[in-house]
């Protein structure tokens, strides 16, 4: 690993080359746009002082340059170009559902007039491609957006359609919500009598992984499904879905259930507006603001953010999805596990903490390395304390020269990952580790269990953490 501005290795991992990335960034800042950079000075001052919109704009403002900075740090400028291509060359697939498939072809094309019989196009992104140059002489194409949008209807609302684009994106709307049946039955009576079947059944095979979760065109599908509320002051998804006036107070589900939105705060909108604008390594700066552990939350893990979603009538944004796509994107660059792992402890996008404070003289005693007792460590850490985490379970140990622990307990020195594949492992060939609660987490093969790996790295490398199983 050869770091950029004049930073070692050893330096992402103690507090005082933490302080050095921070100067570095800083500088940087002010070669591109010192009003900015004074703008962050005054936010990390009095945090408090700026309001949540003020503080919004900032860290968006703050987002190309952070992914300019870090993609020097490490030296992956390339891969980071070619991360950030492949966002902004789906891009038409977004504006053309959005505005042709949904608005015209699925309001103004009649059921009867629905057809199959369109122009040629390989892809859905060809498709996308093609209706958005015809859209910029409409007059002109006329006759083939007739043909595109009535295409588009039958391969939306048709079950030939939805067949043939079940792995796509461009061509679904969003589902009404029916309370009383969340999960859609498919009903048959072609025997002379009703059969109902559901067509999303997942098999499971063995003990490997049986949901991979969405890939990156579905990710930004979520991202631009999102209206980016905090602009109106009405991102319900992180702070709740609350009453009007005078009653106030968090609204509730038919079923009695509280939305109270992410119990993190997690800054969502900000990190979707980030993500779709082609800037993926600062959207997961954004969402480490609130949720530097995301590797343990996201995707099949929790879902309090959809609920309060300002989509109340209609399928929510997948926001779970869409933070755990994000995640993967930046692990899946070179170095990815080190970028991801400096965010937890040293964050620009943070204005109260963007590195770890001074050493308080403090040692506390965590019981339990659950996602509640794995998370109070990071945070007591990164507030100067040192920590001491005891567990029931038996935690196995890693290869000392990931984790920087033999397995007596020593501190040795660790290398870098270039490659998160060094740290994966197929789930129905993965022994269990220990880490990360009873059972690990108490989830099965819906999830990957190698987050937990990722999670105990980010802890076990530490010099100011210790941990000790088998202790009751």
């Amino acid at each position: 690993m050869k770091l950029g501005f004049g930073i070692v290795f050893k330096d992402l991992y103690e507090r005082d080359g933490l302080l050095k990335v921070d100067a570095a960034f800083l500088d940087f800042l002010a070669g591109i746009d010192a009003a900015l950079k004074d703008r962050l000075l005054a936010g990390r001052r009095d945090p408090a002082a700026l309001a949540p919109k003020a503080e919004s704009d900032l860290l968006v403002a703050l987002a190309p340059h952070f992914e300019d900075f870090i993609a020097r740090l490490f030296g992956i400028e390339d891969a980071a170009r070619a991360l950030a291509a492949r966002h902004n060359e789906l891009a038409p697939l977004y504006s053309v559902k959005r505005l042709f498939v949904q608005r015209r072809a699925l309001h103004k094309v009649k059921p009867e007039d629905a057809s199959p019989d369109a122009f040629p196009f390989t892809t859905e992104l060809d498709f996308a491609r093609k209706v958005a140059e015809w859209q910029k002489d409409e007059a002109a194409h006329a006759e083939a957006l007739e043909g595109a949008a009535r295409y588009a209807a039958w391969a939306a609302t048709t079950p030939e359609g939805r067949r043939k684009h079940a792995a796509g994106v461009l061509f679904k709307a969003p589902r009404k919500l029916d309370f009383m049946k969340l999960v859609p039955v498919e009903t048959r009576v072609d025997r002379g009598f009703a059969e109902h079947s559901l067509s999303h059944t997942r098999e499971r095979q063995g003990f490997e992984l049986t949901d991979p979760g969405t890939d990156l065109a579905g990710a930004l599908d979520e991202a631009n499904y999102c209206i980016w509320c905090h602009e109106q002051g009405k991102d319900s998804c992180s702070k709740g879905l609350k009453e009007k006036p005078p009653a106030g107070g968090f609204k509730k589900t038919v079923f009695g259930v509280t939305l109270a939105g992410c119990p993190l705060e997690e800054k969502i909108s900000e990190f979707h507006m980030v993500k779709a604008r082609g800037e993926p390594l600062a959207a997961l700066g954004i969402i480490a603001v609130d949720n530097p552990l995301c590797a343990g939350t996201g995707h099949r893990i929790c879902n309090d953010c959809m609920k309060s979603c300002i989509y109340q009538k209609q399928e929510p944004v997948d926001i779970p999805q869409a933070e755990t796509r994000t995640l993967k994107d930046v692990l899946e660059l070179p170095w990815g596990f080190e970028i991801y792992s400096l965010l937890t402890r040293w964050n620009p996008f943070s204005l109260e903490r963007p590195y770890p404070k001074a050493p308080s003289g403090r040692r506390v005693l965590v019981v339990g390395l659950g996602p509640a007792g794995y998370s109070v460590a990071h945070h007591l850490m990164n507030d100067g304390h040192t920590v001491v985490a005891i567990d029931g379970l038996k935690i196995e140990p890693l290869d000392a020269k990931v984790s920087g622990v033999d397995p007596l307990g020593n501190r040795v020195a660790f290398a870098p990952v270039q490659d998160i594949a060094e740290l994966r492992e197929p789930l129905d060939e993965r022994a269990m580790a220990g880490f990360g609660g009873v059972a690990e987490y108490g989830i099965t093969v819906r999830w990957d269990k190698n987050f937990l790996k990722i999670v105990r790295l980010l802890l076990e490398r530490r010099s100011r953490f210790a941990m000790f199983s088998g202790v009751r």
